[in-house]
């Protein structure tokens, strides 16, 4: 194609622009009115505006004066009706104060009856054999022993009398007290006694061995034309501070022992046999 035709094809051109541009600027009207107004329209407010708005608008409400209000006699017919307003209920089991402080120990009651016995239990198991305690004090022997005599007669009275010995042939630890003429038991156990006196011609013999104010054995001669030996004895169990001694009976009879002093014909004699810390 030489320059002619190309000049040719751009006069085609132009006249065509020319021909279609006034159908292709055109706008439909419904579309032109919404861009008019959306030309005349705010832009938006941002947030500080909007606040500045709100507070404006509710500051103004604020400040109008309240209407005053109407006042009315009981007594005024038409007077309103108000409606009582209820008073208010409390759940007082809701209401749960703090715990307090402990109060005081108080007064203790009587005693109950006392119940009755129960059951025995059974029996326990068998305990350890325990350990071997310390020798004992030699001092503590288990001995008592006497023997004590009278070298004088002795005749009766108004009145019982106790039977003094005035010769001592063995009295142990000094259990028999020559001064009262009584034996005093220091080692609870069983013991042996015995008493022997010489009766007087013509007179009667009635003694008795004595244990804490008790009579517990006799001794008795009845009257004779001659004298002769007569005896008594005994077991006794003893407990600590018992009393064993003789006694002449009272003056009833004409009642006597005999002796003097060249020989002794009274003796009264005793020992422990057992003590009873022994099995």
């Amino acid at each position: 194609m030489g320059p002619h035709g190309l000049g040719l094809a751009l006069a085609c051109c132009l006249l065509l622009a020319f021909a279609c541009g006034p159908v292709l600027g055109r706008v439909p009207r419904g579309q032109l009115e919404q861009q008019q107004q959306e030309g005349t329209r705010e832009p938006p407010l941002d947030h500080a505006e909007r606040d500045e708005e709100k507070h404006e608008k509710y500051s103004s409400r604020q400040e109008e004066e309240p209407p005053a209000s109407r006042c009315f006699r009981c007594c005024d017919p038409g007077t309103p009706m108000y409606q009582a307003i209820p008073v208010p209920q409390i759940n007082i089991t809701i209401l749960k104060g703090e715990k307090g402080d402990r109060g005081d120990r108080g007064v203790q009651g009587k005693y109950g009856k006392t119940g009755s016995v129960g059951a025995r239990g059974h029996t326990g198991p068998k305990g350890q054999k325990g350990s071997m305690g310390a020798p004992g004090d030699r001092c503590k022997n288990h001995y008592a022993a006497f023997s004590v005599g009278r070298k004088k007669p002795l005749h009766s009275n108004d009145y019982y009398q106790t039977v003094i010995f005035d010769t001592e042939f063995v009295n142990l630890y000094g259990h028999f007290n020559m001064f009262t003429g009584k034996f005093y038991c220091y080692v609870p156990g069983i013991y042996f006694f015995s008493l022997n006196v010489h009766t007087w011609n013509q007179k009667e013999t009635y003694l008795h061995i004595m244990k804490n104010g008790e009579e517990v054995v006799i001794l008795y001669a009845q009257v004779s034309d001659r004298s002769i030996m007569q005896s008594q004895s005994l077991m006794l169990e003893l407990q600590d501070q018992d009393e064993v001694w003789v006694r002449l009976f009272k003056g009833e009879r004409e009642n006597a022992i005999f002796s003097d002093e060249f020989d002794t014909y009274i003796t009264f004699s005793g020992y422990l046999v057992k003590p009873a810390t022994e099995p």
